[in-house]
């Protein structure tokens, strides 16, 4: 089977049988492309080592049988020497992750006979925390949106409801009319990775700054552009893009005075560390996010048991 057809029939495989997102496919697409490339312009320096890849004479390999597990640690090594861009460990991470889903599915469809993927280990990753912001300064940033004209009745309902929810942006920007019924809008139906659905519980702050932008803000909007069922319109009536939802929530940050990054899943990390603070079972803050796995939602436990700990070493008398 040529690679091509192979990377195909995998993303096909992910898309449909998966489920997987289309951003997600892309992705794989991207880092498929970057394997396949080395594959078959630099696989000589497999068999030598990241070392003696420039003396070494090119071979390529265009039939993925001949593939062997020291041309994937190579290819790992690769990614981190590369001369002019090497990639960080996480990007590595989540390279050869879709590199072992393709070689796993090959192995699957009968296209080779072993896994050359199945022991290669990325490079350890460092711990990484989620960066929240305290809860004044959310309420600054929400603030800074306060007014009456149709652009700041918008951005006060995203930003509301992101940090209500807790949605990623693109949950978010996705969501149209007919997902918000004003009657009995106490809970947001939200469609996130993997085409997986969740119901998510919506404050009263949130509840009144979307309905204010329903009836006073969007109609507006929609008359500037063509019809569209999207929920958060752009200011020529289409629908708020996620890099639209970015520029937003910076330019807020900015009239609100934070001299701290905040992006749009900045409220999500936001809205996860508040609640466990505030006595969130751990279970339902994974319920709320979406993850697939309560080992994703447990890192904001140590974010919270960090902030524990120097507020207990700057109010207690003999913590220093």
């Amino acid at each position: 089977m040529m690679i091509a057809t192979a990377v195909d029939g995998y993303l096909r495989h992910v898309a449909v049988e998966r489920g997987l997102a289309a951003n997600t496919v892309a992705a794989y697409r991207r880092d498929l492309g970057l394997y396949t490339a080395w594959l078959t312009e630099r696989t000589g320096a497999a068999d030598v080592g990241v070392a003696a890849a420039a003396a070494a004479p090119p071979r390529p390999i265009t039939d993925l049988r001949l593939v062997t597990r020291n041309h994937v640690s190579t290819f790992v090594q690769y990614l981190g020497l590369r001369p002019n861009s090497p990639l960080t460990a996480a990007s590595i991470a989540r390279i050869l992750s879709t590199v072992r889903g393709f070689h796993r599915f090959l192995l699957g469809e009968g296209v080779v006979e072993t896994d050359v993927a199945h022991d290669s280990k990325p490079p350890k990753l460092a711990l990484r925390l989620p960066k929240a912001i305290s809860i004044e300064q959310v309420t600054a940033l929400l603030a800074a949106t306060d007014g009456d004209d149709v652009q700041r009745l918008r951005d006060k309902a995203l930003l509301e409801l992101l940090y209500a929810t807790g949605a990623r942006v693109s949950e978010v920007v996705d969501l149209n009319v007919d997902d918000v019924r004003l009657e009995d809008f106490d809970s947001v139906r939200l469609t996130g990775k993997g085409d997986k659905q969740r119901i998510v519980p919506v404050g009263s702050f949130a509840r009144a700054a979307v309905s204010d932008y329903l009836v006073r803000a969007r109609p507006k909007l929609s008359a500037r552009g063509r019809s569209t069922p999207a929920l958060f319109l752009g200011l020529r009536g289409q629908r708020v893009s996620r890099q639209n939802a970015w520029l937003i929530i910076r330019a807020a940050a900015e009239r609100a005075g934070l001299t701290v990054p905040v992006s749009p899943h900045t409220l999500r990390h936001s809205f996860a560390t508040h609640l466990l603070a505030g006595g969130a079972d751990v279970r339902v803050v994974q319920e709320l996010l979406g993850h697939s796995s309560v080992a994703t939602t447990q890192i904001y436990t140590l974010v919270t048991a960090d902030t524990l700990r120097d507020m207990y070493t700057l109010s207690h008398p003999r913590a220093r």
